[in-house]
């Protein structure tokens, strides 16, 4: 994502969902607790709109994505969304569909580790944009459904049959997305869905400590490490290795890599600066 402005100003306000910028760490929170945080055209758009937003910001590090209330997301909203799909015409739903495919793209393609906070459900859309994160932390209670077989769609919405069968292999993945059944935390633990698990109630207590940890640490290599790990996953291993030698020669002028160095020999922490 380009640094580079044009004239639009930064948005002041986010109307649906919860903005907070703290030491180089962005809090997104979905707010609809009463509708279990369900996602409606808005929400999708903003979700699209604010990612590259705080991209070009510059002094975004880490960014935690969670849910208000009784769990992270349950999807699209029936009423507001399918209800409405259901009178659209193939243009129209193509660039719905398209929408919510930018909002996966832009958590993959943000410079920025994404850290999703789980508790409760995360189902339909809300899985996938858990899935799209760079790690998943969970309390007990969340549980995983991707639920688009279930309202007659298919499995593969969003990106989730690209991002899936990487994350858990083919074989769970084809079960995730054939059948739409809940994955609880213990067993999204074990295929390796969720990267940390946390005590109950205290995922996104956990989400916020790795997300400090991530923010305090080399960013420009954080970021290059996150484009390297999506742009490889189609790449034969000869191309891989040599977008991995380019990006090392770049970051081996980088003021970090120097930075190391000197902090090693002075027998000191490194102050890392993200460039």
């Amino acid at each position: 994502m380009s640094p580079f402005t044009g004239s639009a100003s930064r948005t002041e306000e986010w109307r649906h969902l919860r903005l907070t910028l703290d030491s180089g760490v962005a809090t997104v929170t979905l707010a609809r607790p009463d509708k279990l945080n369900a996602l409606t055209f808005g929400a999708y758009a903003d979700l699209r709109d604010l990612l590259p937003e705080l991209a070009r910001d510059g002094s975004v590090r880490a960014l935690v994505l969670g849910g208000d209330g009784r769990g992270f997301c349950s999807g699209g909203d029936v009423d507001e969304i399918i209800g409405a799909t259901l009178a659209m015409d193939t243009g129209r739903l193509l660039d719905f569909n398209r929408m919510t495919g930018q909002v996966v793209r832009a958590l993959r393609e943000c410079p920025f580790p994404v850290v999703a906070a789980l508790h409760g459900a995360a189902a339909g859309a809300g899985a996938v944009l858990a899935l799209a994160a760079d790690f998943r932390v969970a309390d007990p209670t969340a549980r995983f459904s991707f639920l688009f077989t279930k309202v007659g769609l298919s499995g593969g919405d969003m990106g989730a049959a690209y991002l899936l069968p990487r994350v858990v292999g083919l074989g769970h993945a084809t079960r995730l997305l054939m059948l739409g059944e809940p994955v609880r935390a213990p067993e999204a633990e074990r295929i390796g869905l969720i990267s940390e698990l946390a005590d109950e109630g205290q995922a996104h207590t956990a989400a916020q400590a790795l997300a400090r940890r991530l923010a305090t640490g080399p960013a420009l290599a954080h970021a290059q490490t996150k484009a390297l790990l999506t742009a490889e996953l189609d790449m034969p291993l000869s191309a891989a290795i040599e977008l991995d030698a380019a990006t090392q020669a770049l970051l081996m002028h980088s003021a970090d890599y120097a930075e190391f160095h000197a902090a090693f020999t002075e027998k000191r922490p490194p102050k890392w600066q993200g460039r």
